[in-house]
């Protein structure tokens, strides 16, 4: 059995794939893999706290009405009702996760 539940995504330009990587009564995570150009849009969630773990390539992150460069290894904590985001302006593929506590919807 594999302890390593991260899923290889490889998408095109401008697209972006998900996976559910966690998913129990109190938390979500999430990975998000961007092709160059590709961006997943701005959004809140008012229930709960999301951070953003970088793995892979350069995240330009959104949060609020900033903007930054995140490279990995990094980590972008989002609180709960920020608007955050984020977009690949690179020429490579970048892949984050995101994490979500506690689970939306759960409380």
């Amino acid at each position: 059995m594999a302890l390593d539940v991260l899923e290889t995504l490889d998408p095109d330009d401008e697209e972006v794939l998900t996976a559910e990587l966690v998913v129990s009564d109190d938390v979500l995570v999430k990975a998000f893999a961007l092709g160059p150009g590709a961006e997943l849009s701005p959004h809140e969630h008012g229930d709960s706290t999301n951070v953003f773990h970088v793995l892979q390539g350069t995240v330009t992150v959104i949060q609020g009405d900033e903007e930054e460069a995140i490279a990995a290894p990094g980590v972008v904590p989002h609180d709960r009702g920020v608007v955050h985001g984020a977009r690949n302006d690179t020429d490579a593929v970048a892949v984050f996760t995101a994490s979500l506590c506690p689970m939306p919807g759960s409380g």
